[in-house]
């Protein structure tokens, strides 16, 4: 698990949870487990840039805002 990992995954939360919906919820949309939807938000996981655009278009949020300054 990386710095940045881990970084990522704390403000996809964050912004999952500003947007009220549940990991279950977005792990679907983005058809996705809602386990693996956990790995990446504790930062277990390296995710793809494909699936970082993804979470960003169901969050209806620009992809850079998931990423870290």
């Amino acid at each position: 698990m990386t710095a940045l990992a881990v970084k990522i995954g704390k403000i996809i939360r964050q912004k999952r949870t500003e947007s009220s919906i549940t990991q279950e919820s977005l792990a679907l949309k983005c058809e996705i487990d809602r386990s693996y939807l956990g790995r990446i938000e504790r930062g277990e996981v390296n995710l793809t840039v494909d699936k970082l655009y993804q979470i960003a278009q169901v969050l209806q949020i620009s992809p850079k805002d998931l990423l870290p300054d």
